[in-house]
């Protein structure tokens, strides 16, 4: 299998209700090449026998492990940032992914930013003890609610091996449709972009990902352009429509498409499955 500059993928909160091991041959019988596992329903925080068999079942099936999905916060206590950190580097991955609160906004008292900033900065540093890069999720009604915030989070904290994830921004409506704004707030962290959350959604509504066509096409060229030297990136399809198994096939090859433009080695690949 070649080694592509964005390898589609699969995010394993897409299929909560799925063993690690159909999740992996799911994804792999839809020509995906990567998988973000998650830790709140396969692989949790300090459980080495769900690590072991997500290795084991993303090497039988051919899935780069780039990502760990945690929903560790910057105010977690020492033990639990170690058993994230440790579970991630047992998975093999490059990327930890990490959140701020949800309900605190940029415009959060100087108190509580400072302590998540803080917070974050004792994750980075730990991370970096185990050569693992943080990502943070971004995400509407948390401090990454822009990309302004987001910026201005990453320069605090000044770490090396701190990023942060995209995704489109479904939390301001008036943004859905605007093509140039989506792109301009994905243009704002790419310096320091790791990784890409793809979907599309109305609000709370998913909606098939052709529906964004809009966007990602554009968005996906951007991000390849965007420097990572820490191994591929990757674009991790997360929730499908209705939670549907049936429908990974359909998302996976409209992700596949938009980047055999770019790739065409993926797209002769597709063509195989």
């Amino acid at each position: 299998m070649m080694a592509l500059g964005i390898l589609p993928g699969l995010c394993s909160v897409t299929f909560r209700q799925l063993s690690i091991e159909a999740i992996a041959l799911a994804a792999a019988e839809a020509g995906l090449q990567a998988i973000e596992w998650g830790a709140d329903a396969h692989v949790p925080p300090g459980d080495a026998g769900a690590a072991r068999r997500a290795l084991a079942a993303s090497r039988r099936h051919g899935l780069t492990i780039t990502s760990y999905g945690s929903y560790l916060q910057p105010s977690a206590d020492a033990g639990e940032v170690d058993k994230v950190l440790d579970t991630a580097a047992a998975l093999g991955a490059t990327t930890v992914r990490v959140w701020t609160p949800l309900g605190e906004l940029p415009d959060c008292s100087p108190q509580t930013w400072a302590a998540q900033r803080d917070g974050l900065a004792r994750v980075a540093g730990a991370a970096s003890e185990r050569s693992l890069q943080v990502g943070l999720e971004f995400h509407g009604w948390t401090l990454t609610h822009t990309a302004a915030s987001t910026n201005r989070l990453l320069d605090e904290v000044g770490a090396t091996n701190l990023h942060t994830y995209w995704q489109p921004i479904y939390w301001e409506p008036a943004l859905l449709d605007d093509a140039d704004a989506q792109l301009a707030e994905l243009v704002a962290v790419a310096p320091r972009l790791a990784h890409l959350h793809v979907y599309w959604w109305r609000g709370r509504e998913r909606h098939p990902l052709a529906d964004g066509a809009h966007v990602w096409p554009n968005a996906l060229a951007h991000a390849a352009a965007a420097p990572w030297p820490h191994g591929p990136r990757a674009a991790l399809l997360e929730f499908v429509p209705d939670d549907d198994p049936q429908l990974l096939p359909r998302e996976a090859a409209q992700l596949i498409t938009w980047l055999a433009a770019r790739e065409p080695s993926l797209a002769t690949q597709g063509e195989q499955q």
